[in-house]
């Protein structure tokens, strides 16, 4: 029984286990992601986030440190260049692991693992978008500046096509006084037409 075995030796002796997460991560920081079984990717998350945590102080004691794990110039290179930029305002939490369903030849279950702050897709592009969109209340915001506020549902502007507007609801960027004096208008237009 493995009571309280924290480690997944995954199915190997200590040397080719650690050769296999060396060369992972060396690939993950390359590549800045890639596709391995899940508890490959699970045992990678807890060898390479430490490194990218020492990554953040580069000193050339963290450097050797480092390449002690990867064995690999380029990686450092790539970690302590490229990818410490990227991740020095985040507290950890480098890794993001998404299931990708089973493998046709084994059944094995497959995950991605990738770098958190170069996927642009759950990043910083959607919180831009969001920031856009603007602020979305349920209650009626306050025109006037006596406090009160308007009852009357906004609807969309005009068409662009010659069309004036002529109620304060077809009006939702004017101000409080060239609406009043559209409304005003449009019923002494009515009022001046003759009757049939």
């Amino acid at each position: 029984m493995r009571h309280g075995d924290k480690i997944n030796n995954l199915g190997r002796t200590a040397s080719h286990r650690s050769a296999l997460l060396s060369n992972l991560a060396s690939q993950l920081i390359a590549n800045k992601r890639i596709t391995t079984t899940l508890a490959k990717a699970k045992a990678l998350r807890t060898y390479v986030e430490p490194l990218i945590t020492k990554a953040k102080d580069n000193t050339t004691h963290q450097r050797r440190i480092v390449f002690s794990y990867l064995q690999d110039k380029e990686a450092i290179k790539e970690l302590f260049d490229v990818v410490r930029l990227k991740v020095e305002g985040r507290p950890g939490g480098y890794t993001r692991i998404i299931k990708l369903g089973t493998r046709v030849g084994d059944n094995a279950e497959l995950a991605l693992i990738e770098l958190v702050d170069y996927n642009d897709v759950y990043g910083k592009g959607t919180a831009a978008q969001e920031e856009v969109a603007g602020k979305r209340t349920r209650r009626a915001g306050r025109r006037r500046s006596g406090g009160a506020a308007t009852t009357a549902p906004e609807t969309s502007a005009p068409a662009a096509t010659g069309t004036e507007a002529t109620s304060a609801t077809e009006l939702p960027d004017a101000t409080d006084a060239s609406a009043d004096e559209a409304v005003i208008n449009n019923n002494t237009d009515q009022q001046n037409q003759p009757a049939e």
